[in-house]
């Protein structure tokens, strides 16, 4: 068997990553009119942390120690957690293609983080993706258009924040067990649904699948709850594995395979189909995050 390099092992990680995360993302915006999102995120994350402790003893003892830099690894936390908060809101009123597309902007703001924060020179081919991706981000969204405008920039917003994840993933985070950011990972889940289920006023929420509360379990809402934890726990060990062992930039390219993902999801379980022009916006920001990325 020919061995694989770190960069193929990263690539084939976050494709699979992707591909559970797009599952997920789909089975919660249909299930979250019976379940809030707050208490799905609990559920979830509640499931997944007995088994990552169990990879902990069994695979990867090397985790077990306090994060060297716990302070970066709980940012990293929160970012993500609101990453997906603003995702989640926009679901129910955007079409799942638009949204992540939307949400895929994310390699234009890693492109400029990165030159920041890392002081890595932006090609004029570079700065042609962020003009080309922000084309693209106004055919989805169309300002004052139509009430849909505001719901389908959620997404933008936790491409901003997802990319500082990574970016922190990539740099102070860095020498981090994957197993270990996955769990402080799925503890901030269940901290954040668990008191903004139980301690959030009434009427106080972001969208109407946030409103806090618990609903009645049903077996088949339990089965739900398995195949989420399954997928967030083999996107958040592979997104931390993947942007650990390869350049951000060759991760972020095959990391867009979750709007091909997002898009088969949409079509398959709500029978989505984009109109021509968020169709272009998608096309715009996907070429753009590719030019963005290309080294």
């Amino acid at each position: 068997m020919i061995p694989l390099s770190d960069t193929t092992k990263a690539v084939l990680v976050i494709i699979c990553a992707v591909a559970a995360l797009a599952m997920g993302d789909a089975l919660i915006r249909q299930s979250s009119a019976s379940v809030s999102v707050w208490q799905m995120f609990a559920l979830r994350s509640g499931l997944a942390i007995p088994v990552i402790l169990a990879i902990m003893a069994l695979f990867a003892r090397g985790a077990f120690h306090r994060p060297r830099r716990p302070g970066w690894t709980v940012l990293r936390s929160v970012l993500m957690v609101l990453m997906w908060v603003f995702y989640y809101a926009a679901l129910p009123h955007v079409p799942l293609s638009v949204a992540a597309a939307g949400y895929y902007t994310s390699p234009l703001f890693i492109t400029l983080l990165a030159a920041l924060v890392t002081r890595t020179r932006i090609t004029s081919l570079q700065w042609a993706a962020v003009g080309v991706g922000f084309v693209g981000v106004l055919l989805i969204i169309r300002p004052g258009s139509s009430d849909i405008s505001i719901y389908a920039a959620l997404p933008i917003a936790s491409a901003i924040l997802y990319a500082i994840a990574m970016i922190l993933t990539a740099t102070r985070c860095r020498d981090e067990h994957p197993v270990m950011l996955a769990l402080a990972l799925n503890i901030a889940f269940v901290v954040a649904g668990t008191v903004a289920m139980l301690a959030a006023p009434a009427g106080a929420y972001l969208a109407p699948n946030f409103a806090p509360g618990w609903s009645t379990m049903t077996p088949e809402t339990w089965r739900v709850m398995g195949i989420l934890a399954v997928a967030i726990l083999i996107g958040s060990l592979g997104a931390a594995y993947a942007y650990q062992k390869a350049p951000a930039a060759v991760v972020g390219t095959f990391d867009f395979s979750y709007v091909g993902f997002s898009a088969l999801w949409g079509w398959l379980i709500f029978l989505e189909r984009p109109d021509a022009l968020s169709s272009a916006g998608i096309a715009l920001i996907v070429l753009a995050g590719l030019m963005a990325l290309r080294r």
